[in-house]
Formats: C-alpha cells, sequence, structure tokens
C-alpha cells in the first residue's frame, strides 16, 4: 500500500520544487499535486483571483513537467492531483482544463474535481461530463469528493453534494462512466450529522472508490489534521478498505497541521505525516 501527501501546505512554506524533494525525503512514495493557486478564490469577495503563479501562467505546463522530474530524480511519482475550487465560479471552471492538463503532464492519473456543494446529481453531472472527453484524451480519470455544508444557526455540518453514500452513489450514476470515480474524503465523511461516516461510505463506494483525502478531526469540524492525532476511528477506516479490497494510494489532506510549520521544521511534519500513513498502511496487512 503506497502513501502519498497533498503538496499545497509544504509548498506554502518551502515553494512546490522543494516541497516535493522533502516529501520523497520524509518517506512518501508519492506527491498529490494541488492545484489551488493555479486559481485561488476570495470567499469574501465571492470571486477568483488571478495571480503570477507559474500554474497561473503560460508556461504551466512546463511547470508540471519539472515538478515532475524532480520528484522522479527523489524516487517519488504524481499519483492525483487536486483542481482549484470552487467550481460553481466560472473562472474557476474556465481552469478546471488546465488542471486536468497539469495532472497528465506531472505523471498524476486522477484529477479531483470537487461538485458544486447545492447541485443536483443531474446538473453537477453536466459539469463532470463536459470535462471527461478532454480527460480522456489525456489519459486522466476524473474523481468527485464528498462535501459539506456548515449551518452557522445549529454550529454543525449539514448535508452537501455527495455527503452521504447515497448521494455519492447518485452522482456516479448521473454520470455513469468509468473514467469518473471516487475520491473519498475521510474528514469530511466523518463530519458530523452531514457525513455517513468513512467505513460505511467506503462500503457503499465499492469499487467506485479509487482515490482518498486523509486527515483526522474531532467528528464535528474540518479539521485536516494528521491522522491518529484526534478522533477519526482509523481502525474501522483500515478494515473496510481491507474489505473492500482498495489498492489505491493512501493520499494524506492533513494541511492544517503542516501549515504552521517553518522551513526549519517542515521535514520533521512530513516525516510524522509519512509515519501516519504508514500506521493505516500497516494496519491494512
Amino acid at each position: 500500500m503506497k502513501t502519498s501527501t497533498e503538496i499545497a501546505s509544504a509548498a506554502s512554506i518551502v515553494g512546490e520544487r522543494k516541497a516535493v524533494e522533502l516529501i520523497a525525503e520524509a518517506g512518501f512514495d508519492a506527491w498529490d499535486f494541488t492545484m489551488i493557486e493555479m486559481c485561488p478564490y476570495d470567499y469574501e469577495a465571492g470571486k477568483a483571483i488571478l495571480t503570477d503563479h507559474p500554474l497561473a501562467g503560460k508556461r504551466y505546463l512546463s511547470f508540471a513537467r519539472e515538478l515532475k522530474r524532480i520528484g522522479l530524480e527523489h524516487g517519488v511519482v504524481c499519483n492525483q492531483s487536486h483542481a482549484p475550487f470552487p467550481s460553481y465560479d466560472p473562472t474557476i471552471r474556465s481552469h478546471l482544463k488546465r488542471a486536468i492538463e497539469c495532472t497528465a503532464e506531472a505523471g498524476g492519473s486522477i484529477c479531483v474535481i470537487h461538485p458544486c456543494n447545492d447541485g443536483s446529481p443531474q446538473e453537477n453531472a453536466e459539469m463532470f461530463l463536459s470535462l471527461l472527453p478532454f480527460a480522456k484524451e489525456h489519459g486522466v480519470k476524473i474523481a468527485t469528493e464528498n462535501m459539506w455544508n456548515w449551518d452557522r444557526e445549529k454550529g454543525e455540518s449539514s448535508f452537501a453534494a455527495c455527503a452521504t453514500a447515497q448521494s455519492f452513489l447518485a452522482h456516479l450514476d448521473a454520470v455513469h462512466d468509468p473514467d469518473f470515480v471516487a475520491c473519498l474524503d475521510i474528514g469530511h465523511a466523518e463530519m458530523r450529522p452531514a457525513g455517513d461516516g468513512a467505513a460505511a461510505m467506503i462500503r457503499a463506494l465499492g469499487h467506485h472508490l479509487q482515490a482518498l483525502h486523509i486527515h483526522d478531526n474531532d467528528l464535528r469540524k474540518d479539521s485536516h489534521q494528521i491522522p491518529f492525532s484526534m478522533k477519526i476511528d482509523f481502525e474501522g477506516v483500515a478494515a473496510a478498505l481491507k474489505e473492500m479490497g482498495y489498492n489505491g494510494y493512501l493520499t494524506l489532506e492533513a494541511d492544517t497541521y503542516l501549515r504552521h510549520h517553518t522551513p526549519e521544521t517542515v521535514l520533521d511534519g512530513l516525516r510524522n505525516m509519512a509515519a501516519s500513513a504508514k500506521r493505516l498502511a500497516d494496519m491494512m496487512r
């Protein structure tokens, strides 16, 4: 069982190039090409922001190739990617094909694209179906993931697209294509009352489950902390993954944990994360 982690949190400290190198040194097998900086979204202003990041410029494919080269030189591959979000924003939606291109150029096989939180399976299917021919041309599968909304009055999560097994399967059925798969966000699945629980969703998704976002929380908020540090039952998660024969990467998305590190401590943080991923892998033997 191979391990991976998202690149964005380390890149915010040392840059993408160094982040790939350190992810390898920490003991991961792969890196998740997080492309939020391609077209970041300002939630307060309610609009996407155009930046001078390499992924936003004309040489975005050269940047993706460079990261792939650095990874291969240090013994790690790109296993998957994460496109910019929220996908309801027209500017961000216009960058989704670019994200798919970068995924292919970096060597990844799956690009995770959020559904619109409040969209129906049929509404979200329109977006995914419009992208799938392009993704197929580039040898990339599209994965969507389980989302959540927040009820401010109750102070708890509430339903959003793919939050439950029923909704997730409805989205998969609406597209009905072998190159449209599921990325289960373990933390989102454990946010009650919105999620159904990670183990139950793993069993329900079955063969559709081909990617993961793994992080820990207090079963209420989207904490994105290192696995085994809070309240998620990872023994139950591991048992369900083993039962269903999951053979994809164990990809961490514990970005909040790593974000508070410094250039001097980021490698230690990545090593801790790699150890947690290996612990989960060992539980699946």
